[in-house]
């Protein structure tokens, strides 16, 4: 490597910035119909392509508040928050000044409760319970794709050990 490249190369390293933090809610339910797992998704507003609720860290809020608490704000749901998160996924923002900055999204499991009439975005976004499987082919970040397949084995885990053991009437 030449001189020049290596200077560049260093160059670039220092100017690269750590990625941005946010804090999203896998948010699911049990369908009462079916029975089935049913996950939460909801379009971007910038550019209608499938997410799940997130935003930025807030003052005074620990990480899974804020995940609850935008939930709430963009798709009207509130339940139960996991306070360990399930893993992350990064993807590439726009920023309102045009910037574009890598984000890294921490991702916590909200059981859904209540779902309300009115919110804060209603209305600006598009709301759909699908399957994980779904879920997983509708988002554009594969590592978001792998976290919905992921949340689905440990619920099937979860299911399985929690069912009571059969014992045959005499």
């Amino acid at each position: 490597m030449t001189l020049l490249a290596r200077l560049a190369s260093d160059v670039q390293l220092m100017f690269r910035r750590p990625p941005r933090q946010q804090y999203a809610a896998l948010c699911y339910r049990v369908s009462k119909k079916s029975g089935s797992l049913e996950v939460l998704l909801l379009t971007s507003r910038d550019t209608g392509r499938w997410v799940m609720p997130k935003g930025w860290p807030m003052d005074g809020k620990t990480s899974y508040e804020v995940a609850a608490r935008e939930a709430y704000e963009e798709a009207g749901v509130r339940g139960t928050v996991e306070s360990e998160t399930i893993g992350c996924y990064h993807y590439p923002k726009v920023l309102k000044n045009g910037l574009k900055v890598t984000c890294k999204v921490q991702v916590y499991v909200l059981e859904v409760s209540t779902m309300a009439k009115n919110f804060k975005e209603k209305g600006e976004r598009r709301t759909e319970w699908v399957s994980c499987e779904e879920a997983a082919k509708r988002v554009q970040e594969s590592e978001l794709s792998a976290l919905f397949l992921l949340f689905k084995r440990r619920m099937v885990d979860r299911l399985t050990h929690s069912m009571p053991t059969q014992i045959p009437a005499e």
